[in-house]
């Protein structure tokens, strides 16, 4: 099964793109892992909420039109529900399982997902009651599929 995160934007600072490559490189030899990026827009200076609708739209439509109809869509947002570490290796055991040829996780802007985009989604997942900021998220998504991975294989791994 391949395994992708589309994200909306680039990891700007180096220390964020520098743990990110550490844990793709650890991951990559679990099996294929695809990286998308889709643009993330601009918010306007003193944006309404109807700009910031518009904004979330457009990001996610963007997503959206990244996805293949047989994808087994995951949306990391805060309403979701959490799971523990070897939960979540269970889960995507059970996915795997299931057929998937590609599991893709969705992380969207600093605004969220569009309702379509979360619609798509055949579940949600969030890491925390508490917010994070977009590009720590990828960080935080790719250390716990490392781990869920080292967990499934029965590997030793820091706690």
């Amino acid at each position: 099964m391949i395994t992708a995160i589309l994200c909306a934007g680039k990891l700007r600072e180096a220390f964020w793109r520098e743990a990110a490559e550490e844990y793709i490189r650890r991951l990559k030899r679990f099996g294929p892992l695809e990286m998308l990026e889709c643009p993330d827009l601009p918010e306007p200076r003193n944006a309404s909420a109807a700009d910031i609708a518009r904004l979330v739209e457009a990001e996610s439509a963007a997503m959206l039109r990244q996805l293949r109809p047989q994808d087994y869509v995951v949306a990391l947002c805060v309403e979701a529900r959490s799971l523990s570490s070897p939960a979540l290796a269970e889960r995507l055991a059970r996915i795997e399982a299931g057929g998937a040829r590609r599991l893709v996780f969705v992380l969207g802007g600093s605004n969220g997902l569009s309702p379509a985009l979360l619609a798509r989604a055949n579940e949600r997942l969030s890491f925390s009651p508490m917010t994070f900021p977009h590009q720590l998220a990828r960080v935080m998504l790719l250390e716990q599929l490392y781990r869920c991975r080292k967990i499934l294989a029965h590997e030793a791994y820091h706690k």
